[in-house]
C-alpha cells in the first residue's frame, strides 16, 4: 500500500505521482492499493493523480483501490464526474468496492 502525504496540490503533483509510480510499479498482486488517509490539504490536483494511478492500474491489468479518501475529495469526485475512477475501499478489507 502507497500513502499519501498530508498535502496534495498542483505544487506536489508531479513529484507525489512520480513517487506513486515508482511505488505502484513495485507493488505486488491484483490491486494497487493507495492509502489516503494522511491527506490533509489537497485541490484538484489530487484527483488528477488519482486518476493517473488508475489509468496505471487498469494498463498493467490490475485493479485500483483508495482507502481513506477524505469525505470532501469523495465529493469533489462525485462533482467531476471521476468518483468511479477512485474507488474507496475503505468499506471493508478485502471488499473490492465498485467492482462491476
Amino acid at each position: 500500500m502507497l500513502l499519501l502525504p498530508a498535502t496534495l496540490t498542483v505544487a506536489e503533483a508531479r513529484d507525489t505521482l512520480r513517487m506513486l509510480r515508482q511505488g505502484l510499479r513495485a507493488q505486488e498482486g491484483e490491486t494497487l492499493v493507495v492509502d489516503a488517509g494522511a491527506l490533509q490539504r489537497f485541490d484538484s490536483s489530487a484527483l488528477a493523480v488519482l486518476i493517473e494511478c488508475h489509468r496505471l492500474a487498469r494498463a498493467w491489468g490490475k485493479r485500483f483501490e483508495v482507502r481513506h479518501l477524505p469525505p470532501k475529495l469523495r465529493e469533489l469526485a462525485g462533482l467531476y464526474g471521476v468518483a468511479a475512477l477512485v474507488p474507496d475501499g475503505a468499506a471493508a478489507p478485502g471488499v473490492q468496492s465498485g467492482a462491476a
